[in-house]
């Protein structure tokens, strides 16, 4: 989500010390991984299948264009922007950071390391860190894989520490934050040895649940065609209803991040388009008739 008056941070609270959620060096000679976040294993919303103007894999994404940016109101009325990184899942994935006996920070130029990418069973864009204790004499990127820290057997401790980071092509922009001062551009990781890029949106601290799942934050929306189980060309696939003129939706979001329940991921559901115009912020938003609650969790 992105507003003016927040200023967000890269460095991230972990278990009493800090993570820097970017490195650069060690990379070497190492291989792309081919990312695909439109293919019909990956997306959800958004298909290959079903919009094939849509990147190809590998292709930079421009998720400052199109459908990927959507207009829309707060808890208040006010306006607001978000990205759309389509449907997640609240079961987080996980990601490692390498970091040595007693140090307050990770392995210098180390890449995390992941296990999962887009299309991947259990990918999400939501990352669970988990901290992995390596020896004083480590050298950074020697391991590039999580087969490779689960073989060397050093110890492994997971944190409650949750981090939004969706893995995307090379060259992927996304430019806008919230508070508009934070770091907008991809950082490496590893996926197999080979190498992987990644946003970091870190607009408000996230931390798992007591069951260990992403929290969740509602949006009401409305469609220019209310969902009908009969019509393939209704709810999602006929695109947010919108103000004539303006292209601005009358979806409005339950939380901001200055709110202490605030999360990006974000439980849809779905009021009837006929109160459109009488929506206009969250009380009005929960009052008109609801058609479906629910019905998709997506990375806004």
């Amino acid at each position: 989500m992105m507003r003016h008056g927040f200023t967000a941070t890269l460095v991230i609270a972990l278990s009493g010390f800090a993570i820097q959620a970017r490195a650069q060096a060690g990379s070497g000679a190492a291989l792309p991984a081919e990312i695909d976040r439109f293919s019909d294993a990956a997306g959800h919303l958004f298909k290959r299948s079903a919009a094939p103007d849509l990147p190809a894999p590998n292709a930079p994404i421009d998720f400052d264009r199109g459908a990927f940016v959507t207009r829309g109101l707060g808890p208040d009325g006010d306006d607001v922007s978000y990205y759309n990184f389509d449907v997640q899942p609240r079961e987080p994935a996980k990601i490692y950071v390498l970091v040595k006996r007693g140090a307050s920070a990770p392995v210098e130029d180390q890449l995390n390391i992941v296990g999962v990418i887009p299309g991947d069973a259990g990918y999400s864009d939501f990352w669970h860190v988990v901290k992995v204790t390596v020896p004083d004499d480590y050298e950074a990127n020697t391991l590039r894989s999580v087969e490779e820290v689960l073989a060397a057997g050093y110890p492994v401790e997971a944190t409650p520490t949750l981090v939004n980071c969706p893995i995307v092509p090379a060259g992927s922009v996304a430019r806008l934050r919230y508070g508009g001062d934070a770091d907008t551009g991809l950082h490496q990781g590893w996926y197999g040895g080979r190498l992987v890029q990644y946003f970091n949106f870190s607009e408000k601290a996230l931390a798992l649940t007591a069951r260990n799942l992403v929290p969740i934050s509602p949006i009401y929306v409305a469609f220019n065609k209310n969902p009908d189980p009969n019509d393939p060309a209704s709810g999602p696939a006929s695109g947010f209803r919108v103000e004539a003129g303006s292209g601005r939706a009358h979806n409005v979001i339950g939380t901001t991040p200055e709110d202490p329940f605030y999360s990006p991921l974000w439980n849809v559901s779905v009021y009837d388009n006929q109160a459109f115009d009488a929506v206009h912020d969250l009380t009005s938003a929960v009052a008109a008739p609801l058609l479906a609650r629910g019905v998709a969790k997506v990375n806004c």
